[in-house]
């Protein structure tokens, strides 16, 4: 573990979610449309809308393989061993994963003066529930009071868990917001993807969803896109579908491996040229846990619309974009080169803590930032985030 003498805001840690986390505030009249859990041999595995889902091997969380545990996966793998050997041995749940007051006691002993919360199963289940925009509104505002509760969006001012929000119905997403807001969220989270309405996908840069867009500006608080299940299709190269699986003793590389880049590539791409930001300049957006490699190619094809469509852009697209979104690169990312492309004071550092592929310990991410100049560290191991976690209402 690395210290630092000033305080450090991870953008990115998470729970795992209480087994009634999506049941406590869910109608029991809704199951069979909404969530279920169901008995299949050993193990539990919820049914959304009526369809069991396996994206997750083991949802209930209770073994877990430990924190970090494909580190040297993702540093390259220097020794070539199978993903399946760098999984380690799953262990019991801790309660650090499930309880605040734990977690907060878990955060001292990391040198963690606040952290940004995510769920883990709840960027998984809109994309299961895509077919039913209406069972989308059901099951998140059930986890959103779930979250409430067992976490708090502010808890004694050092944790900062982010309500979910779906656009698949404006209306409802817009009264999420409200209540957010009232709860003194400081962040929401959405998955990023076209929402699925009643009339099918919809570019989430529609006016349609203006209302939405609205109010953020109005309040000024931080939408996060996070990783998960944006629905991507492989087009035939790849069986379509999420897994969160590493066990397999065989791994094939496929083009399924980029999907989290390619949805945060197509969601970012998309407010730009929709200008989002110029109807709603309030606008702050993070992206996190969605890498960085694909911002060099981004910036280009903005540049280059820009050229072919003179006076469409305000501005330089690319200036408009370090000036709205904020950045938290896989920590396996060449960290230089984003700032190089965005600024120091648009990249946020995140561990993805606990999960098998962030890092065993959150701080270990300094060790990345030292070709930076020194000015740099401190902005981006908290004073970015920390900027972020303020809500900044329009004037």
């Amino acid at each position: 573990m690395h210290t630092l003498d000033t305080p450090v805001f991870d953008a990115d840690n998470h729970y795992y979610e209480a087994l009634d986390a999506f049941t406590r505030h869910l109608d029991p009249a809704h199951g069979p449309r909404v969530f279920e859990w169901t008995e299949i041999g050993r193990r539990r595995y919820p049914a959304l809308g009526g369809r069991i889902s396996r994206a997750v091997t083991n949802p209930t969380f209770d073994p877990v393989s430990p924190a970090g545990s494909l580190v040297d996966y993702f540093r390259g793998n220097p020794n070539g061993r199978p993903m399946h050997e760098l999984m380690g041995k799953p262990e019991p749940i801790r309660p650090e994963y499930r309880d605040r007051d734990a977690r907060l006691a878990v955060m001292d002993a990391q040198g963690l003066s606040k952290i940004w919360l995510f769920p883990t199963l709840g960027m998984l289940y809109e994309e299961e529930l895509k077919h039913d925009p209406g069972a989308v509104v059901l099951l998140f505002r059930a986890f959103n009071r779930w979250l409430a509760e067992d976490w708090g969006m502010a808890y004694q001012d050092r944790i900062f868990a982010a309500p979910y929000i779906s656009l698949a119905d404006v209306d409802e997403a817009v009264h999420e917001l409200e209540w957010a807001l009232d709860q003194d969220a400081r962040s929401i989270v959405m998955r990023a993807a076209a929402p699925i309405t009643v009339t099918g996908p919809c570019s989430p840069a529609h006016e349609r969803f203006d209302p939405f867009w609205s109010l953020v500006n109005e309040s000024g608080i931080t939408v996060v896109i996070h990783a998960g299940d944006a629905g991507l299709s492989s087009n035939g190269y790849a069986a379509d579908g999420f897994s969160a699986s590493f066990r397999q003793t065989k791994v094939t590389p496929s083009i399924k491996m980029f999907a989290i880049e390619r949805a945060a590539h197509d969601f970012l791409a998309t407010l730009m040229l929709e200008k989002v930001f110029d109807r709603f300049p309030n606008v702050r957006v993070a992206s996190v846990e969605n890498g960085s490699e694909f911002l060099d190619p981004l910036f280009r094809k903005l540049r280059g619309t820009a050229r072919k469509m003179p006076g469409y852009f305000s501005e330089d697209p690319v200036a408009t974009f370090r000036q709205h979104v904020w950045i938290n690169p896989f920590w396996e990312d060449d960290v230089n080169e984003i700032v190089n492309l965005v600024g120091d004071d648009r990249v946020i550092f995140g561990s993805d803590w606990p999960h098998i592929e962030g890092l065993p310990e959150p701080t270990d991410w300094v060790t990345e930032l030292q070709k930076l100049d020194a000015a740099s560290v401190p902005k981006i191991m908290g004073a970015n985030v920390s900027e972020l976690n303020q809500r900044r209402p329009a004037r």
